[in-house]
């Protein structure tokens, strides 16, 4: 099975259903099943700088009470890195554009299926604060995301590897 790595905590914000779309530099033209693999790096190394409204918007995600920083980062750093968490299939892959063209000066919009799409378009949504959604950037869509019970530990590789399931 195909596999990609990506830091926590946006693995498991994928595998509890709540990022929807994996936001890469990169196109794919694979779609099918995909294993979700979480790498090594703490998500408190990883969200150094980071504005605290992405932080807060995960602390929610996953249901943390609390509105401490210090709380949510103690959170994120315990999900589980160095494993596959979840599996999903890779069901479109769209170029971001500048809503501009179409009067939405301001917007990031990916075409699906000739429907224009935009993450921002009421309000910054935690999928639009979960993806870096910079024109030129390409949005892979998931669908049927199975969270595993038990993370698999498996180690992770850039780009699409394959993952001896």
């Amino acid at each position: 099975m195909k596999a990609i790595t990506l830091y926590q905590p946006w693995a498991s914000l994928i595998a509890i259903g709540v990022k929807k779309f994996e936001t890469r530099s990169w196109p794919t033209s694979y779609h099918g099943p995909i294993a979700i693999h979480a790498g090594k790096k703490k998500p408190s190394d990883v969200l150094t700088g980071s504005d605290i409204d992405i932080i807060f918007a995960m602390g929610r995600a996953f249901g943390v009470p609390e509105k401490h920083i210090g709380v949510i980062m103690e959170y994120l750093d315990a999900l589980p890195r160095g494993a596959i968490v979840a599996t999903s299939e890779i069901v479109d892959c769209s170029k971001m554009w500048g809503g501009a063209k179409v009067g939405l000066t301001g917007a990031v919009c990916i075409d699906r299926t000739n429907q224009y799409w935009s993450p921002n378009w009421q309000t910054l949504t935690d999928e639009f604060l979960f993806g870096d959604w910079r024109p030129g950037r390409f949005a892979w869509e998931l669908a049927n995301v199975k969270e595993l019970s038990e993370p698999i530990p498996a180690k992770g590789k850039q780009g699409l590897w394959e993952w001896a399931a």
